[in-house]
């Protein structure tokens, strides 16, 4: 296989599955309320447009990172009338029980997660009824992938949602990983601040030593984001080989300024034009990544199918990472829409691929019960069906 040095640090007791067993949502966007008894394999969510089949993913997203895929204020995922919300999820380890047996939780081997918030007061996130103090505690205890149509912004998007990718991915294994990041920010934004001043120069020795801790976040932060994308390359060409049935020829590459020298040195070389322009022109915060299809750029070059391509095989990369580093753990995939855009041939590999022993618990959307049923006839997994209509979750 292609693993490199991270995969090989966890080599011992990989693919242990940890299965979300029991979701329980209240208020939480369109869904006034839903408890659901899922499937440790496949779960699958059908229904029409804009009936809230992506609003119960992204309630299984907020359980594992505390927050909304697609709305970063909490009291804006809370129902318009209603005056909280709440979501449970009760997880165990996989094989706890047999998966065609009723639901039986073994307290010993449970986890239960909760999140609620009441209109006008700050959320409670819980583990085992006991509460977080730092939110950051919790990322990478229940690690998750989600494939959704907003991945297209991976491609055509800003270096900001590139850089967000890496840095979703990294915090999962790293829980240092989000305070290096933040202390960086913080020097950043007080850095900023001072250049953006009219009345008067900024005091030089107050810019060194943000600058100073800058560099040294900086350079922890860059070498944790090359060491990722090295390990990631290989698995995710080979992803879009598969998935392409090897048609073409991708690439990626990271890109930061790190790579010009000692970050102190690049970032006061031009603090004169960072002056005039008020902001910080170089730095992590810079950093991208570069999609190619056959060496030109991929947002360029790419059809709708190949870009869509690109980006499964590169959430799948990612899932095969997590897999080895965080948690030891098994990550849940949630799959929001994916098929849309993609030719026959290349929905028949991407169902090979998730069927496969190698993924463990799957969440799927659809509007197209054709998509779904050509899923569970090429494959004897567990699964279950559940209809979505205006909120209203049954199966």
């Amino acid at each position: 296989m292609f693993y490199g040095n991270i995969f090989s640090i966890f080599a011992s007791n990989l693919n242990e599955k940890m299965i979300l067993r029991r979701l329980s949502i209240l208020n939480y966007k369109n869904i006034v309320e839903a408890t659901l008894e899922l499937s440790p394999k496949m779960n699958c969510l059908i229904g029409h447009n804009g009936v809230g089949k992506t609003n119960v993913l992204d309630a299984i997203y907020y359980l594992s990172f505390c927050r909304s895929m697609q709305n970063p204020i909490d009291s804006q995922v809370m129902r318009h009338d209603a005056d909280f919300f709440m979501l449970e999820g009760t997880y165990e380890p996989y094989g706890a029980n047999k998966p065609n047996e009723p639901y039986k939780p073994n307290e010993s081997e449970t986890l239960a997660i909760y999140a609620g918030m009441k209109r006008g007061t700050k959320k409670h996130f819980k583990r085992d009824k006991k509460e977080y103090k730092r939110l950051s505690e919790h990322i990478g205890l229940i690690p998750l992938v989600v494939v959704s149509p907003d991945d297209t912004l991976l491609i055509n998007g800003s270096s900001e949602d590139r850089r967000r990718l890496m840095d979703m991915v990294i915090s999962q294994y790293d829980r240092i990983y989000m305070d290096e990041l933040t202390r960086y920010n913080r020097a950043l934004l007080q850095r900023n601040k001072l250049l953006k001043e009219e009345d008067h120069e900024p005091d030089p020795a107050v810019l060194d030593i943000l600058e100073e801790q800058m560099a040294c976040e900086g350079e922890l932060i860059y070498k944790k984001r090359a060491a990722f994308v090295e390990e990631l390359i290989p698995v995710f060409q080979h992803y879009y080989q598969a998935i392409s049935c090897d048609r073409e020829k991708v690439g990626l590459t990271y890109v930061s300024h790190c790579q010009r020298g000692p970050l102190l040195d690049v970032i006061q070389r031009d603090r004169m034009k960072d002056r005039a322009v008020g902001y910080s022109l170089h730095g992590v915060h810079r950093d991208d990544l570069e999609f190619t299809l056959s060496g030109h750029q991929m947002k360029r070059e790419g059809s709708q199918g190949q870009s869509k391509t690109y980006v499964i095989a590169l959430k799948l990369a990612q899932f095969e990472f997590l897999k080895r580093t965080a948690s030891r753990t098994t990550p849940l995939l949630l799959l929001d829409d994916i098929f849309d855009k993609l030719d026959a041939d290349r929905v028949e590999q991407i169902v090979k691929l998730v069927s496969g022993k190698d993924f463990g618990q799957i969440f799927i959307t659809d509007t197209n019960r054709e998509h779904l049923d050509q899923i569970l006839q090429s494959s004897s997994m567990d699964y279950k069906i559940f209809q979505v209509d205006n909120g209203a979750v049954e199966g």
